[in-house]
């Protein structure tokens, strides 16, 4: 890659990063020469280098590699926010009602209220860190990236988001009502984005998950149990006629039988799909119904559509296309630029809260939870409850049923669960599977273009790694007193 003409692009690309000279992507290219020299390529030893799906130009590598370094560095700043409120990163603590750390606005830092003046400022300094990062580095790099690749003709990779959407809905600007939420939930079916489903987590009838052919066992497998009544008992038995290896080296899986340690969620029957991408098709469908709380999200995707359709080309030489927002969004591409816009709206967000948070301490409000039912001794005999957020990578729910005080039952639906669900009862396909079907590859044995698509959800499978002994028995068990 030339330095001078990848100082060049970013340039076009995006003006306003002030690292944008020659010298400083030549000292980065140098860097990364010392690296790959070293021979110590860790995840990056087989990246199937030389491969025709690879279609940026060399200066557009550069630039996008080097903006990775960048917003590694940065993000260990990014992360001291969550070490303030919540004690470390990554978990950071929590308590049922809120946060366990305490305010002392004309305190230094003392133990115990780590919440200070100097804290505070530092934390509005990392979000305006956030806001420009987002606004002059990862949302051009994607929009200037996907051009590229639009025109390369990329548009696949969609599967059930040309479809089957849903998510909770989150970030309400009024406290407690859902109707404000800036980017609401609900479910679309069929493509339909005129028509928005309302989505409820307490409905046995609306969230099921099935096991047919997941390793777990449930008395009837034909029908699907809401989480409150949910079962998790492991029942691993890889088999069926197409299956070859054996338990422990298994070489082919058999799709008609159980074939996943992940559960098959659905909403109303209906295989969807759930993460940024479906937020941003959510957050559209209700600008266009007119919500108020959302127009945001609409004006991001019509300026990306209007980008990656006209501006870039026309920077880059490219040609002009006139693709709409329901055409690019269910797509690979789409799916990752919506990840990069809902960063930017989040930082935007966030900015707006702190500013919340900070006049409401200035008014004497310095409680960080609401502990009236922190008490087991104020709990009813019997109680349950559901928790729903949409996380990251989706909509994240937590069931849970007490008795006399203890835990009875608790059952979590996670987005990579809803994602990543092997087929159900009717042989409907989750959206992992759904994403890659019909997916052009220039060389099969070099599967760039499956990998690149199961990227774009940020798949997070711990949720479906078990430990077990080779006769299937647990390991260990842990009693809690």
């Amino acid at each position: 890659a030339d330095p001078k003409k990848t100082s060049e692009l970013q340039r076009l690309v995006s003006p306003a990063h002030p690292l944008s000279s020659p010298g400083y992507f030549r000292d980065v290219q140098n860097r990364l020469k010392k690296f790959v020299e070293s021979g110590q390529l860790g995840p990056f030893s087989n990246g199937y280098w030389g491969s025709k799906a690879y279609v940026l130009p060399p200066e557009a590598n550069l630039m996008a590699v080097t903006h990775y370094l960048e917003a590694l560095d940065l993000q260990k700043e990014w992360v001291k926010v969550h070490t303030i409120f919540g004690g470390k990163n990554p978990h950071p603590n929590y308590m049922v009602g809120g946060v366990p750390c305490a305010i002392n606005i004309d305190g230094n830092g003392a133990a115990g209220a780590p919440i200070n003046m100097e804290r505070l400022n530092f934390v509005e300094a990392r979000i305006k860190e956030m806001i420009e990062f987002n606004n002059n580095v990862y949302v051009p790099d994607v929009l200037a990236i996907g051009t590229i690749y639009k025109q390369a003709g990329w548009l696949y990779g969609g599967g059930l988001s040309a479809l089957n959407v849903a998510d909770y809905g989150t970030y309400e600007k009024v406290p407690y009502d859902h109707s404000t939420h800036q980017l609401p939930g609900g479910v679309i079916l069929n493509g339909d984005w005129n028509k928005i489903h309302a989505i409820d987590p307490r409905d046995p009838e609306q969230v099921q998950e099935f096991v047919t052919h997941s390793w777990y066992k449930y008395g009837d497998e034909t029908k699907g149990l809401h989480p409150w009544d949910g079962v998790t008992e492991p029942n691993y038995k890889p088999e069926g006629p197409g299956f070859k290896g054996t338990r422990t080296k298994i070489e082919q899986l058999d799709e008609s039988a159980k074939y996943s340690w992940i559960k098959s969620p659905r909403w109303r029957g209906h295989a969807v799909e759930v993460g940024p991408l479906s937020r941003y098709i959510l957050g559209y469908a209700h600008a266009m119904q007119g919500n108020k709380w959302c127009q945001r999200v609409k004006q991001q995707v019509d300026s990306s559509a209007a980008a990656i359709n006209s501006a870039i080309p026309k920077a880059l030489g490219l040609p002009k296309t006139e693709f709409s927002a329901k055409q690019l969004l269910p797509t690979t591409i789409g799916r990752t630029l919506a990840r990069a816009l809902e960063s930017q709206y989040a930082a935007e967000m966030m900015m707006d809260d702190f500013k919340q948070m900070v006049q409401n301490i200035k008014n004497g409000d310095t409680a960080t939870a609401n502990v009236e039912k922190w008490d087991p001794a104020t709990w009813p005999k019997e109680a349950k409850g559901v928790g729903t957020v949409a996380a990251p990578r989706g909509m994240l729910g937590h069931w849970i049923k007490i008795k006399d005080g203890r835990i009875e039952n608790y059952q979590c639906v996670v987005p990579t669960t809803w994602n990543g669900s092997p087929r159900d009862h009717k042989g409907q396909i989750g959206a992992f599977e759904a994403s890659l079907m019909n997916t052009p590859m220039v060389n099969p044995e070099q599967p760039l273009e499956i990998l690149r698509t199961l990227h774009s959800f940020d798949p997070c499978l711990a949720c479906s790694t078990h430990v077990m002994s080779e006769d299937g028995q647990e390991m260990s068990r842990v009693t809690v007193r």
